[in-house]
């Protein structure tokens, strides 16, 4: 039984660190999704977001300080993909695929700029990652301390994903950013600036998607290396058609998929089973959500559509 409850705490713990940066990327793909624009940039966002945050820990030692300013890294990503995309009418796709080659040659070469040479950032000193809760008040390796010791962000994502929600269908922008992304002709013909909508809900994507990346850099690893997102932002857009769109879908999403990769750090630590098919995994289990839940999730009506603002 002691074994038994100690697995279930390792399990809980993985999942805690799987999890949220898959829904802080999530969540920022939910506004650009429901607004009417596709960001499958999310990758390189959140590539340029784990860069900033592990360069700004290491240069000041503040975790809160890093996390946020690799969030605004990713903003202004989301501008570039909001201007190439709303404003100059590019396809979404390409504008996207070309943020996923912008952000990690960027954070590559930047990184081989200021490490002598080095593709990864120097090792940062625990004081200068995000805060874990309750540090240091249960017995290393118990239930509680496997539970309830991690990084502070790892439950305070979850009250932002009841906060996305409550904007979402109890706000004024709520229904305006919902709108947009089904009719914006319409919305347009009742006053609402379809543009500002779009642009605040596609910069706002970008932003947790940044934040999402420095989370990897600042609680999960302690360093930016080019294969540290591997494939999180993809996951993450899986787990936002997964969802239905909704805030409340896309967190169920990456639970189930931090679940995943919670059950693949365990398993990779027995030598029962090849480590290859263990780090598959959560990519399996991603593909399979999309072959069996991507026709049913009803995509908004203009997504990906170009708007054109009347004169």
């Amino acid at each position: 039984m002691d074994v038994l409850i100690k697995n279930l705490g390792l399990l809980i713990n993985a999942t805690l660190i799987a999890t949220p940066p898959l829904l802080l990327a999530a969540l920022g793909s939910c506004f650009s999704e429901r607004s009417g624009v596709i960001n499958i940039g999310i990758e390189g966002m959140m590539t340029i977001g784990a860069f900033t945050g592990a360069v700004l820990g290491l240069e000041t030692g503040n975790g809160w300080l890093a996390f946020f300013g690799a969030g605004l890294a990713g903003a202004l990503f989301g501008v570039i993909h909001a201007i190439a995309c709303i404003s100059f009418h590019a396809d979404q796709t390409i504008a996207g695929t070309a943020i996923n080659f912008l952000g990690p040659g960027l954070a590559v070469f930047l990184c081989k700029a200021m490490y002598d040479n080095s593709s990864d950032t120097p090792a940062m000193d625990p004081a200068s990652k995000l805060p874990k809760l309750f540090d240091g008040m249960f017995p290393t390796g118990s239930f509680l301390n496997n539970v309830l010791n991690v990084y502070s962000v790892a439950y305070l994502v979850f009250i932002l994903a009841a906060v996305c929600w409550f904007i979402f269908y109890k706000t004024r922008f709520g229904a305006h950013l919902r709108a947009v992304g089904e009719h914006p002709e319409a919305c347009e013909s009742l006053g609402i600036d379809v543009y500002r909508v779009r642009y605040l809900c596609v910069i706002l994507s970008g932003f947790m998607s940044g934040l999402g990346g420095a989370f990897v850099t600042l609680a999960t690893i302690n360093q930016f290396r080019p294969s540290v997102i591997v494939g999180q932002g993809f996951i993450a857009i899986a787990a936002v058609i997964f969802g239905k769109f909704s805030p409340g879908g896309s967190m169920l999403a990456c639970l189930l998929f931090g679940f995943c990769s919670g059950i693949k750090s365990l398993a990779s630590q027995s030598n029962m089973i090849s480590p290859n098919l263990i780090f598959m995994i959560p990519y399996v289990v991603t593909l399979l959500a999309l072959i069996f839940f991507v026709g049913k999730a009803h995509t908004p009506a203009a997504n990906g559509k170009i708007f054109v603002k009347s004169k």
